[in-house]
């Protein structure tokens, strides 16, 4: 199973990005897509994730600007980030527990994609 990352980019405080993630390979079913983040000098953390359910889950620090959906048929996550901050400039990481044929459900990592917000 991979994962490709795309969107990510230099915007102003107040725009907005789209990051995707495309997932390819022997994959059986999706349990949990969600994306990650890393500032400089600081933990990876959860920003935002569904389930199989379409169930959701954000950060505090990001809820009401970004939205994360999913779309089945071509294995892709999306997150959709509105009023951008500086704080949110980070690599963003999208993050799948996957299963394949004859395999058992894990995790994988993209790649990661800069986001860059200025003020």
């Amino acid at each position: 199973v991979q994962l490709q990352a795309s969107g990510g980019g230099l915007v102003q405080a107040g725009g907005s990005l789209r990051l995707s993630c495309a997932a390819s390979g022997r994959i059986f079913s999706i349990n949990f897509m969600g994306w990650y983040r890393q500032a400089p000098g600081k933990q990876r953390e959860l920003v935002a994730a569904i389930g199989s359910a379409d169930s959701t889950n954000y950060a505090d620090s990001v809820k009401g600007r970004f939205t994360i959906s999913r779309d089945n048929a071509k294995n892709t996550v999306y997150l959709q980030m509105n009023s951008l901050k500086p704080e949110d400039t980070a690599v963003y990481f999208c993050n799948i527990v996957a299963s394949s044929i004859g395999a058992p459900a894990r995790s994988y990592w993209g790649q990661g994609t800069q986001v860059t917000v200025s003020s």
